[in-house]
């Protein structure tokens, strides 16, 4: 890697109750790795224990900051909270079922037409990839040449994937990322290139399709 190449992991937290139940977290504070979860990550750092990683950033909510914690553990480093690479901020939905939301028109508003999108109460879709973009672009000015790691949520890591890779808003639904996933992009003098999307080869087979 040139001096000029930073290259950024993007990890999900590892899994919890809310996805079991399929409920929408959102930025409710208490949520954990449950068991499956700690399992997911304590193999998400064994990974990652021998790539050069420089520093570790993470959402601040308990998921994903446990999750970071399993990253930067080997490499003796801080858990460093940004609350901008955060989960989406899904205002009135936040708690609720997935299965009954998709009934609804909002629902299906989102799903068709993220980029003309807001979630009830809450930021839009657009609001969304905007900080992530100015988060992320931050954090890797900052290491320039350096690996770093950034641990966050599903929606704001495949929103930050779509913008990096040139995929509309609108089709950001479809990309997969996985608990505990490592999605992994280099940024170079020529632009960004996506070398791994949804790398999950270190979990156990069962935990996989979570």
């Amino acid at each position: 890697m040139s001096e000029a190449e930073t290259r950024m992991l993007l990890i999900r937290h590892g899994h919890n109750a809310y996805l079991t139940d399929r409920r929408m977290a959102g930025w409710i504070p208490g949520v954990h790795l449950d068991a499956q979860g700690q399992t997911q990550v304590a193999a998400l750092g064994q990974r990652l224990a021998s790539t050069a990683i420089a520093a570790v950033y993470s959402s601040p909510l308990e998921r994903t900051v446990e999750t970071a914690e399993a990253v930067a553990a080997p490499h003796h480093l801080p858990v460093v909270p940004v609350e901008e690479i955060g989960e989406t901020h899904c205002g009135e939905w936040t708690g609720q079922s997935i299965e009954a939301l998709r009934q609804t028109d909002a629902w299906r508003q989102v799903q068709r037409y993220p980029s003309g999108s807001r979630f009830p109460g809450g930021e839009s879709v657009t609001e969304m990839q905007a900080r992530m973009i100015a988060a992320l672009d931050g954090l890797r000015a900052a290491h320039e040449g350096q690996t770093i790691a950034v641990v966050s949520h599903s929606d704001p890591i495949k929103v930050a994937l779509a913008h990096y890779i040139g995929l509309h808003l609108d089709l950001f639904h479809r990309l997969i990322i996985h608990p505990a996933s490592i999605t992994e992009l280099i940024f170079t003098a020529t632009g960004p290139r996506l070398l791994r999307c949804n790398d999950y080869a270190h979990l156990p087979a069962e935990m996989g399709a979570a």
